[in-house]
C-alpha cells in the first residue's frame, strides 16, 4: 500500500513580501526557497541565456532551457524562454541554488598575483568609475599576451577589480611600445557601449610623438592605404595602393629642433595596425626610436633614448552614465627626459587638435550622405529627361551647364601627394 502524499501549500509572493534582490555579478546565493534578481541597466536588452552566463555562469544552457520548459524561471511572473530579451527592472525568479558560495567566489576571483603586481597594476590607474576604467600604460607592456607575451595588461586583470566581482575587459589596444590612455571596461554593458563607439570612429585619440626630421607641411592628412606585408606572419604593416584598407591620419608640427627632429601630435581617423608609424615613416620622418619601420635613420645620436617616442596623450569619447569622458595621460620618463633634451615645451602641446570640430562621419551618416546624394543624381536625370522631351530651347539661349557629379562621401579623390596640407600656424624653430 502507497504512503499516503503530503501536499505542500505554495507560498506566493504579496505586496508584503521582500523586495528583489540586486543581481550579483557571477554569484549565487544559496537559498531553500526560490530566488529573485533585479535586471540591471548594464543587461537591458539582452537574451535571457546571456544574463545567466554572466551572473550564474555554473548553470549552463541545457538546464535554463529545461526550468524554462517546465516554468521554473519566471520574468515578472510569466513563463520565459531562454531566446526571449530582458528590460532593466524586470524581476527573474529561479530555483533554488545547490552550489556553495565559496566555490563560486573562487572561481570568479583566482588569486593568482602577487602583492608586487596588484600595485604595480594599480598604480597605472588614472581613472575609475562605475562604468570605465582607464590606465596610463607604461611602454614594453603588451595589451594582451601571446607567443612568448607572459606580462600583459589583460593578465593584470585581477588587479584591477577592486570593489567590481567582474574582470575589466579591454575595448581598444595599445602598442607594446607604445605608452598611454588606455580604457578598459568595468561592466558588460559598458564593454559594449564603448566598444560601439570605437567601432563607429566616434572616439577622439591624440598622441604625442617625436619624429626624426621636420615635415615640410606643417599640418596635414595622410591618406596612404595600408595591409600586411608579405612574409612577415602578419607583423609588419606597410602601404598598398591596391589592396590596402583606407587609413587617414591627421598631424600637425607643435615643434621643432632644429632640423633634427620635431615634435608632432597625430589624430588617427582610422585604427589600422601601425597605422601612426607606418604613416608618418612613408612620409619620410619615422617616429623616434622605431627600428621596426624607420631603420637606423629612427634614432638620434647623443642623451636621446632609443625607446620609441609615441604616446598616447588624450582620449575622448562618450559615457554610458553622462558627460563624455575626456582622460590625459602624462608622458613616460624617457619621453619627458628627451623633450627635455630637446628644449620643447610641454604647455604648447595642449593646443594641438584643441578644437572640438565635427567628429569623422559614422558608417551611418556615411551610408545617409550617399543615399541623399543618389537622390539628388536621380532627380537630375529626371530632369534631363523631361527637356529632351520638352519642346526645343528658345533662340539665343544655349543648353544649360550641367552641374559636376560631387565626389562620393567618405571616399578621397586621387590625390598626388600623400599628405593634404591643412591649415594651422607655423611651428616655433629651435636653433
Amino acid at each position: 500500500m502507497k504512503p499516503p502524499v503530503r501536499k505542500v501549500p505554495i507560498k506566493r509572493a504579496g505586496p508584503a513580501s521582500k523586495p528583489a534582490a540586486q543581481a550579483p555579478a557571477g554569484a549565487i546565493q544559496t537559498s531553500s526557497e526560490a530566488r529573485q534578481f533585479t535586471i540591471d541597466t548594464d543587461d537591458d536588452g539582452i537574451r535571457l541565456d546571456r544574463w545567466f552566463h554572466r551572473h550564474l555562469p555554473d548553470v549552463n544552457f541545457n538546464l535554463v532551457s529545461r526550468w524554462a520548459r517546465t516554468g521554473q524561471v519566471r520574468l515578472d511572473g510569466k513563463r520565459v524562454g531562454p531566446g526571449d530579451r530582458i528590460a532593466a527592472g524586470q524581476t527573474i525568479r529561479i530555483p533554488p541554488s545547490e552550489a556553495e558560495p565559496e566555490q563560486q567566489t573562487a572561481r570568479v576571483m583566482p588569486k593568482t598575483l602577487s602583492e608586487d603586481q596588484v600595485a604595480y597594476a594599480q598604480s597605472m590607474v588614472i581613472h575609475r568609475d562605475r562604468a570605465a576604467l582607464v590606465i596610463n600604460k607604461p611602454p614594453g607592456l603588451a595589451t594582451q599576451g601571446g607567443t612568448r607575451t607572459h606580462a600583459h595588461v589583460d593578465g593584470l586583470g585581477e588587479a584591477l577589480m577592486f570593489d567590481s566581482v567582474v574582470r575589466p575587459r579591454l575595448v581598444h589596444r595599445l602598442d607594446k611600445d607604445t605608452s598611454g590612455v588606455l580604457l578598459l571596461a568595468r561592466t558588460p554593458g559598458s564593454a559594449a557601449y564603448f566598444a560601439k563607439r570605437f567601432a563607429g570612429r566616434n572616439a577622439k585619440k591624440i598622441y604625442w610623438a617625436l619624429v626624426v626630421g621636420v615635415p615640410d607641411i606643417y599640418s596635414g592628412l595622410i591618406e596612404l592605404p595600408l595591409a600586411k606585408q608579405p612574409g612577415t606572419g602578419g607583423e609588419k604593416m606597410h602601404v598598398d595602393e591596391e589592396n590596402g584598407q583606407p587609413s587617414r591620419t591627421a598631424y600637425q608640427v607643435i615643434e621643432r629642433a632644429g632640423s633634427r627632429a620635431a615634435w608632432v601630435a597625430l589624430q588617427p581617423f582610422t585604427g589600422r595596425t601601425h597605422q601612426l608609424r607606418v604613416h608618418m615613416a612613408a612620409i619620410g620622418h619615422p617616429i623616434v626610436g622605431d627600428g621596426k619601420y624607420g631603420g637606423q635613420n629612427a634614432f638620434l645620436t647623443g642623451t636621446i633614448s632609443r625607446k620609441m617616442h609615441l604616446h598616447a596623450r588624450r582620449l575622448r569619447i562618450a559615457h554610458p552614465d553622462g558627460p563624455a569622458l575626456d582622460v590625459t595621460a602624462e608622458l613616460p620618463e624617457h619621453f619627458a627626459e628627451s623633450m627635455e633634451s630637446l628644449g620643447f615645451d610641454l604647455a604648447l602641446g595642449e593646443t594641438a587638435f584643441a578644437d572640438e570640430g565635427p567628429e569623422p562621419a559614422t558608417r551611418e551618416v556615411k551610408k545617409q550622405q550617399a543615399r541623399a546624394h543618389a537622390k539628388t543624381i536621380r532627380k537630375e536625370r529626371r530632369g534631363e529627361r523631361r527637356s529632351r522631351s520638352g519642346a526645343a530651347a528658345p533662340v539665343g539661349k544655349g543648353k544649360p551647364a550641367g552641374k559636376a557629379k560631387p565626389a562620393a562621401p567618405g571616399k578621397p579623390g586621387a590625390r598626388s601627394k600623400p599628405v593634404t596640407p591643412r591649415t594651422a600656424p607655423k611651428a616655433p624653430r629651435r636653433p
